[in-house]
């Protein structure tokens, strides 16, 4: 059924009226535009061109042959990877060192509200300030300090242990003890730069409510609950959302650094093998379909727990 010339050319005037207007923005705020730009050269350049390269995950990639060369063998690593002896370990320790992480995501939510009912300035301010340098400091660093103090000989944990009667523990050796080590070390580290947003967010709070909670007789546990906590209830449900959305996605510099074959049983995951048979044994192929795989599981994860998300709260990242 054909259009009617009328419809059609209503079309036409509308598109044209949005170009315009779009036309119109872009000249009064190209200065915007300007700022935007460093921002969206570098996501272009470094996550979007390369994207051209997953395709070597369905190839049998040789270097010589280059991407495009390379013979096709569809999912082969993929199927390679499944069936492998060590996918179940991998997945399972990956899962649970995420897991691990996940279950504290509400620590940065707890320490930003209790900051933000200190009245102390200077307190409030030193506070901030030590909790927030950690963040700072190379993970190399932190390792080099987790080694140094909890070492079974020269340790300062461990010469605490032992004064107090007990015998040295190997924490760094017992595979029991990495994830524990790995998910509170990287809590102190980040704990006060993840309260940062929640600070901003609280700081939004209009202090009417809590004049009038303090006229009604609110105490200051029932204003937290009641007024601080939703107000900051959307920047939350984002922030899970994102966390989400790098579930699979652990950062394998420090995983790498503290591992070694004593304690490889809990501390082998899925971007430490991606590393190992990637860039050191140089099959490129069958590491790109190990991390194709924890990509997909990853956005999949986002969509799903964004959706909920909308549905539940009618908060989301879209």
């Amino acid at each position: 059924m054909e259009a009617k010339p009328e419809t059609t050319i209503q079309t036409q005037v509308y598109a044209s009226s949005r170009l315009k207007r779009a036309k119109k923005n872009l000249l009064l705020n190209w200065q915007l535009y300007v700022f935007l730009l460093p921002a969206f050269t570098y996501f272009t350049i470094f996550h979007y061109i390369p994207m051209y390269g997953v395709q070597i995950a369905f190839k049998d990639f040789y270097a010589n042959l280059g991407i495009v060369g390379s013979p096709w063998i569809g999912f082969e690593h993929f199927e390679r990877f499944f069936n492998s002896y060590y996918f179940w370990r991998l997945l399972k320790n990956t899962i649970i060192l995420s897991a691990y992480g996940l279950i504290l995501f509400p620590l940065p939510i707890i320490f930003a509200l209790a900051l933000n009912e200190l009245k102390n300035g200077p307190f409030k301010k030193w506070s901030q300030t030590l909790t927030y340098a950690p963040h700072f400091i190379s993970v190399v660093v932190v390792v080099g300090m987790l080694v140094a103090f909890l070492d079974p000989v020269t340790g300062l944990v461990n010469h605490i242990v032992v004064t107090l009667g007990g015998e040295p523990i190997r924490f760094l050796t017992d595979p029991d003890w990495f994830r524990h080590i790995y998910v509170w070390s990287g809590q102190w580290q980040s704990l006060g730069w993840g309260t940062i947003i929640y600070l901003a967010a609280l700081a939004g709070v209009n202090p009417e409510l809590h004049e009038a909670a303090r006229v009604d007789g609110a105490t200051r546990i029932q204003r937290i609950i009641h007024i601080n906590i939703p107000s900051i209830f959307p920047t939350i449900v984002v922030l899970f959302i994102l966390n989400i959305g790098s579930f699979m996605s652990i950062g394998f510099e420090k995983v790498l650094l503290m591992q070694n074959s004593l304690n490889a049983e809990t501390s082998d995951i899925i971007q430490t093998f991606v590393y190992q048979t990637g860039l050191i044994e140089g099959q490129y192929s069958f590491a790109a379909a190990i991390g194709l795989f924890d990509s997909v599981i990853n956005i999949i994860l986002l969509v799903l727990v964004n959706y909920l998300a909308r549905r539940v709260s009618n908060n989301s990242l879209w």
